[in-house]
């Protein structure tokens, strides 16, 4: 009896569970489809890294022996969802059995589960730990906090341990890790990659099909097949992990990657597994080759936050991705998607995501994570705007990190204080506040940087909520030492900044 093999986008493996589980007469689904690339207005450069390393894989897989099923976007008799391929494939083939690796989204595991033809889904291994392994570390727990579960997945895994202890005797070296960068001709960026033949079809199919997403279609360098990925993960270790620790929070106009390595795409679609580029890095550091705190904080954002943002994704269900704890409703406003802006750092980080489809971390949660949750914007679209422009955004690892990291929506389940600040953090970690209109020491007034002014009209906004909070106290102490004058001209002026702003000014 033929049985299908479904494979997505993200889950381009040769070890993923469901190819494992694949016998002589099975046949292999794979369908580019309108459904997974519309779901929301997706960076155009997102969409063609996928279908171009789909086509990619699936070539692999036949010069292997699979029997591949492939459906090109534009074929004609493409159903354009993966749910209407598997019963267009299953009635082809006369297949009764579909056998899955579980999908990385809510929506396409309730898709797949409601199907007229049995569909097993197989657990996602690619992972360090399961959805029953971190049930269990949760479970009894008042609070869910990174720090544990990684130090837990370090004694598990024992990387970077010796025995039961760490090595260098400490779990972490954040301390070590926030400095600001300077411009460096010789840093080198990621390595990019010419779009081959196949790639440069995939773009003229994606710039015929997506002409009005938001962001830039070329030039495009990233690679679309795991000899590419494998590539960039020997730069990155090779060039510039060694200096990844003590700059992974510095932000610069003119550089967009500093020493990050821009890996995460590669390893969130399955062209690098999570263990191969965290054995690397040890290996790196145990030769000699790069300092511990990089090698760790390295580590530690692969082994216990992916994981642990992977975690809380399904322990927490479908309905995690619509939270607003702090009741917030405004609207988007349209500088994310490239209005006029006077404001440097968020010119900055918008302009880069719209050419690259990439910000590191700091970009996303201090500057436009930051201004979104000081602003009162929507949570629910700031999710969707995240999981729209970034290559490496899928819902399991992007729904956390904005709704519970970023944004706080999640009412504290993440973070035990809202990651916000005034001015003075991006001027110290970035070269942005030098060229902005804005002036970051100001306080109030037209010209004050507006994450100043909106950093005290947010925490006063909230402040019956996170008075108790031990954490935020002295915020509150030094707000309410300062003269009434001054606290009047700042909500005063943060109220005109936020009205300009909805009424579409370019603010």
């Amino acid at each position: 009896m033929f049985r299908l093999i479904l494979v997505l986008g993200d889950q381009l493996s040769r070890d993923i569970a469901a190819l494992r589980e694949a016998r002589p007469g099975d046949v292999v689904v794979m369908a580019e489809v309108m459904d997974e690339a519309s779901y929301v207005r997706h960076h155009p450069k997102k969409i063609a890294f996928i279908f171009a390393a789909m086509r990619k894989f699936a070539a692999e897989l036949q010069r292997d022996g699979f029997h591949v099923a492939y459906a090109r976007l534009d074929d004609s008799d493409n159903t354009q969802s993966i749910p209407g391929e598997l019963m267009r494939r299953a009635a082809q083939f006369g297949a009764r059995d579909i056998i899955a690796t579980e999908p990385g989204e809510w929506r396409l595991i309730n898709a797949l589960s409601h199907l007229p033809v049995p569909v097993r889904q197989l657990s996602d291994d690619r992972f360090f730990a399961s959805h029953r392994d971190f049930a269990a570390w949760a479970k009894g727990r008042g609070e869910l906090r990174m720090e544990w579960f990684y130090r837990d997945m370090r004694r598990r895994t024992g990387l970077l341990m010796q025995g039961d202890r760490p090595v260098g005797g400490k779990w972490n070296f954040d301390k070590q890790n926030r400095k600001p960068a300077r411009p460096d001709l010789l840093r080198q960026p990621p390595p990019a990659f010419p779009p081959d033949p196949i790639t440069a079809e995939v773009l003229d199919l994606v710039a015929a099909r997506f002409p009005d997403n938001f962001g830039e279609l070329r030039p495009f360098g990233y690679a679309t097949d795991r000899a590419g990925a494998l590539k960039a993960l020997d730069h990155f270790i090779a060039h510039s992990l060694d200096e990844f620790g003590p700059y992974q929070d510095a932000m610069l106009t003119d550089d967009p990657f500093l020493n990050h390595s821009a890996l995460s795409a590669y390893i969130n679609i399955g062209l690098l597994s999570p263990r191969e580029v965290c054995e690397a890095a040890a290996r790196a550091y145990a030769a000699g080759k790069v300092r511990l705190n990089s090698a760790e904080g390295f580590i530690r954002q692969i082994l216990g936050w992916r994981e642990y943002i992977r975690g809380i994704y399904f322990l927490e269900g479908p309905a995690y991705a619509s939270r607003n704890a702090l009741d917030h409703t405004r609207d988007l406003p349209w500088l994310y998607w490239g209005g006029k802006t006077r404001m440097a750092c968020m010119a900055a980080a918008v302009g880069q995501t719209r050419r690259l489809a990439y910000a590191h971390h700091i970009q996303r949660l201090m500057v436009t994570g930051n201004f979104a949750l000081l602003a009162g914007i929507d949570p629910a679209q700031v999710h969707e705007w995240y999981l729209s422009v970034y290559l490496d955004a899928f819902e399991w690892v992007e729904a956390p990190n904005t709704i519970g990291m970023s944004q706080f929506a999640d009412g504290g389940l993440i973070g035990s204080k809202p990651y916000v600040s005034s001015g003075a953090y991006i001027d110290r970690m970035s070269d942005y506040c030098r060229s902005c209109a804005y002036s970051v020491k100001a306080r109030s007034g037209r010209d004050a940087c507006p994450f100043n002014l909106l950093y005290w009209d947010f925490m006063i906004r909230h402040r019956e909520r996170f008075d108790g909070n031990t954490r935020i106290a002295a915020i509150y102490d030094a707000w309410d030492r300062m003269d009434p004058e001054t606290r009047k001209a700042i909500r005063t002026d943060a109220a005109d900044f936020l009205r300009r702003m909805s009424e579409g000014e370019a603010v």
